[in-house]
């Protein structure tokens, strides 16, 4: 039996898209900023969390932000069922294209791997009623998501109406051969008590960033040491910090027996 293969899977705002952290809200909610995409089927206003539009939330945190409320946007992945209306039959979804599609492809990435969602965050809070960035807190890399692959649908399969809003299923309906929706496991294999894909809840073990360090430079468990992630950039010699990329989308590594403790206490910090 082959080891299950991880993807650190980057999403969310960046500083071209977006240009600025997602957001760590102070009940610990970890709210990840889809992307602007004139294409997509869903805009900041449409989508809620709790009772406030994502764009109310995006706006508050940065009241100079060029993005509107009716922009539309790149919900994916999709892993909270209460963002918006859903019809009957939703499950979470995540779709990937062109050269990341290629690189999981290439390295054989499909049923029963596991993607790591993570992003750039920051803590926020509440002054005088408005939410802000909390000023003492630092810019960091965080794991917010996760999802163990069930199903892969491509362009000649069928896709079902429950997926028709999902940012890929247009392209897929189209024909693209370079297009592809993950779709979970009912229960995770390593977590049978754990849905095949979640939210997480902030903890401090969810933190990539090392202490006091810019958020590229990451803090990993030393059974790391021994494994080779993707697109990794050439290692500091004395070894303090783990160097991750600064561009691609899936930095896919093979999970040995000795991660796998490590995994299952990411997954346990589920929403719900």
């Amino acid at each position: 039996m082959r080891e299950m293969k991880v993807s650190f899977s980057r999403k969310g705002f960046d500083s071209k898209n977006g240009g600025q952290p997602n957001a760590i809200l102070p009940d610990g909610t970890l709210l990840p900023f889809p992307i602007p995409d004139s294409t997509g089927k869903d805009c900041y206003n449409s989508l809620v969390v709790g009772y406030r539009s994502v764009y109310d939330i995006i706006s508050e945190l940065k009241p100079r932000t060029q993005l509107k409320g009716d922009n539309c946007c790149h919900l994916d992945p999709d892993l909270r069922m209460d963002l918006k209306q859903r019809k009957e039959g939703w499950k979470p979804a995540f779709g990937q294209a062109d050269q990341s599609l290629s690189e999981l492809s290439n390295k054989e990435f499909g049923e029963g791997d596991l993607f790591l969602f993570f992003g750039w965050f920051r803590e926020t809070e509440y002054v005088n009623g408005k939410l802000r960035y909390k000023r003492t807190a630092s810019d960091i890399q965080l794991i917010y998501g996760y999802m163990q692959v069930g199903t892969i649908l491509r362009a000649d399969d069928d896709i079902p109406e429950w997926l028709n809003e999902h940012p890929h299923a247009h392209r897929l309906k189209a024909g693209s051969q370079s297009d592809a929706i993950f779709l979970p496991i009912k229960y995770l294999d390593f977590l049978p008590d754990a849905p095949g894909a979640s939210m997480l809840k902030f903890s401090p073990e969810l933190i990539l960033t090392a202490p006091g360090m810019s958020r590229s430079k990451w803090k990993l468990p030393d059974f790391f040491k021994n494994i080779r992630i993707g697109h990794s950039p050439k290692q500091p010699e004395h070894g303090e910090y783990f160097q991750s990329a600064s561009i691609g989308q899936e930095m896919i590594w093979e999970c040995p027996d000795e991660a796998m403790g490590w995994i299952k206490k990411i997954c346990q910090l589920r929403v719900g």
